[in-house]
This record gives C-alpha cells, structure tokens and sequence, in this order.
C-alpha cells in the first residue's frame, strides 16, 4: 500500500461516531502509516482494533509492534478461509486496504457481511481511477445486503474510497 496523506486519513476518520466500545477490523497487507494512524485513534479512543493481516512478511513487523497492547489484536489471515468470525466479535468498521483479487471479491463481501453489525460500515481503498473495480465493488455490495454506497474520489493521492453500509433486518 503506497503511503497516505495522514490530513486526508483525519478526515476520513471522522466518520467514525464517537461511541463507548467501538470494535474496528481492517484487512491489510501493509502500510504501517495507516496501521499506525489507526492503531493510535483506537488507543486514544480506548476501541478494540483486529488487524487481519493477508502478508506474511507484515505479519511478523505488525505483531511485533502491538503485541503487548490490549486493544490491538493481530492476525496473519488468509482471506481464503471459509468463515471470517474470529471469537464471535462483530464490528461497527472494517477497512479494507487489501487487495482482493477478482475471482474471490463477492465471496469476500459474503463472509465480511457477517463480522459487521447491522448498520456498520465497510470503508474500501481501491486505485484511484479504477472505474472498473468501482463498478464491481458497487455492483457486489447491493447484491450482499450493503446500502447507501457512495464513493470518496478526491480525499486521497492513490486512493478512492468506497464506503457501504450493511442493511440490517433483511438478507444473510
């Protein structure tokens, strides 16, 4: 993951409502600016913070780093498995700044729908201009009971942002 603008990322923060015991998720593979940006405003804001880490070689970095705190727990994670629950733990966000190759994408969304709380936020990274991948991921999120997508383009250099809500009440 190529570096963030840490001004852009504050922004982008404050869409998260400050709320006692707030569960945060985010499937990464690197970039430790981001990890630390994150890491930092759940330990300011005393949230629980699952980093489900997809490289091997960031694993080791990242658990390295957090391995003592309470709030911060670390994962080397296939997004391959067949389930995503980890401890029965569901969350009011999950970042996503991983890539998810094509072919498992709508598999991804099935199994990440079911670790948000109803209402909850994913919050995606996708290349900037990458108007195909928006089209799919938009296209996937109405088909696994996500709602009130819309796209941030102008917030980061490299990034565009896709943010859905999962729709609570109805679908799987």
């Amino acid at each position: 993951m190529k570096n963030i603008e840490e001004h852009a990322l504050n922004q982008l923060l404050e869409i998260i409502a400050p709320a006692p015991a707030l569960r945060i998720a985010h499937f990464t593979n690197g970039g430790e600016a981001l990890v630390a940006k994150l890491s930092h405003f759940c330990i300011e804001n005393n949230y629980e913070y699952q980093l489900n880490i997809t490289s091997p070689s960031f694993f080791k970095t990242i658990q390295k780093t957090y391995k003592e705190h309470p709030f911060i727990q670390s994962l080397a994670f296939n997004l391959n498995r067949p389930r995503y629950m980890i401890q029965g733990k569901v969350y009011d966000y999950l970042f996503v700044t991983s890539p998810i190759e094509e072919h498992i994408q709508s598999s991804f969304l099935q199994k990440a729908h079911g670790i948000i709380k109803n209402a909850g936020l994913i919050i995606l990274f996708i290349p900037k201009g990458d108007t195909q991948q928006r089209y799919t991921w938009m296209r996937l999120f109405e088909e696994h009971y996500f709602v009130a997508s819309s796209t941030i383009d102008d917030l980061f250099e490299h990034y565009d942002i896709l943010i859905s809500k999962k729709m609570h009440g109805w679908g799987g």
